[in-house]
């Protein structure tokens, strides 16, 4: 069976601005907050916040205004304990930290387990709907669909529509269906529609060029910034690529030597990182 393709929202996606620029701080938060909060039920200080993050350097300034953000988003709770501010994830980031986490560590860059099934979902809303309309396009982007013709997208994979669409208010506009590709459609060439290769193919090349040399990230402080960095760079990619099936992709498709990159270097500087959090950190259970 083909593993179904995690669920995304557009206020946990990374906001990285363009391919290839330095993350801003949210990017970098959320990595922060996947790798050194997701699963311990803690709530971190915002003084450890704010000197784990300048490993990275993301100024005082920026990290309080980011802290300030992500809870209007619903994305991080606030906690006030005397004098001192915490801050928790909240059950929905914790979520999506979780989705990117399994992305991550086991599912790997390219789909080798894929079985032909694909999800259509055909959608068709009045031309005064335009916010709507956007909206519906961007959280299929984000769930990993592609355009085939005007209101007609695919992913491939089961996907599970119905969030989406409940979300959105939608679901007596939305038609979705799973199955397979019948002649004369073909799968690569399908793809070759929906999705722009080119693009994803630059995006992981780009990682390659920025982490792949003898001294990547070389001006990162410490492990901690190395990692906070190399975190967030991957999490874009693999955020942003739809987990195509590997049979279909050109040849020399550069995702797994970016994942063995990536790879590498997180066992490298992890150890390192986890002492550096460890030291700077103050945690709070507020269930405690």
């Amino acid at each position: 069976m083909t593993p179904p393709v995690p669920q995304r929202t557009p206020e946990t996606e990374p906001d990285t601005g363009e391919r290839g620029s330095a993350p801003r701080p949210q990017s970098l938060m959320l990595s922060f907050f996947g790798i050194h909060v997701l699963g311990t039920g803690t709530a971190l200080s915002s003084a450890g916040v704010i000197d784990a993050l300048a490993r990275a350097d993301v100024g005082e300034d920026a990290v309080r205004s980011t802290l300030t953000r992500m809870v209007g988003r619903g994305l991080l709770d606030r906690h006030r304990r005397g004098r001192r501010m915490y801050f928790s994830l909240t059950d929905r980031a914790a979520a999506v930290l979780a989705d990117g986490e399994e992305r991550v560590r086991r599912t790997g860059a390219v789909n080798r387990a894929w079985d032909g099934t694909w999800t259509l979902v055909g959608f068709s809303l009045p031309e005064s709907w335009r916010r709507e309309r956007h909206d519906l396009r961007s959280r299929l982007v984000w769930a990993g669909f592609g355009p085939l013709q005007s209101g007609l997208w695919a992913a491939p994979g089961r996907v599970d529509v119905a969030p989406l669409a409940a979300e959105l208010g939608l679901g007596d506009r939305i038609r979705a269906f799973h199955g397979a590709a019948a002649a004369p459609t073909e799968a690569g060439p399908l793809l070759r529609t929906a999705f722009d290769l080119d693009a994803i193919a630059a995006g992981y090349r780009a990682f390659l060029a920025r982490w792949g040399g003898e001294a990547p990230a070389a001006d990162a402080r410490d492990d901690l910034g190395r990692q906070l960095l190399l975190h967030t760079d991957w999490l874009e990619l693999v955020r942003r690529d739809p987990y195509l099936p590997a049979e279909h992709l050109p040849e020399e498709w550069p995702a797994e030597g970016a994942e063995h990159t990536f790879r590498t270097l997180s066992q490298r500087y992890d150890p390192g990182a986890r002492r550096i959090a460890e030291g700077l950190l103050d945690r709070w259970d507020p269930q405690g």
